[in-house]
């Protein structure tokens, strides 16, 4: 075998090697006043913020910014519990 077709065998392999990084997600309930609405969301946490304070932190800008408050961050979870929770979310299923 060649050495440039070694190469890219090689490189082939770590690359399917390489672990898949997992999703992580949140689900959380958040309030706006005047009038007072209260909502419960799930959304995407990037992998470092799998955590529920580190996932408060990312929530609480995003909800902010569109005018919400963070009430508390309920769990983080895998892909495995996005299903169960969709219906409950609703239209904040993934929305922020």
């Amino acid at each position: 075998m060649k050495l440039p077709a070694l190469l890219a065998a090689l490189a082939m392999g770590l690359a399917l090697a390489a672990p898949a990084e997992a999703a992580c997600y949140a689900d959380y309930k958040a309030k706006q006043d005047r009038p007072l609405r209260l909502h419960y969301g799930v959304a995407e946490v990037p992998d470092n913020a799998c955590d529920r304070g580190s996932a408060s932190q990312v929530l609480a800008q995003r909800l902010d910014r569109a005018g919400w408050t963070l009430l508390n961050v309920l769990s983080t979870f895998g892909p495995e519990g996005l299903e169960e929770r969709k219906a409950s979310a609703g239209e904040y299923f993934l929305r922020y």
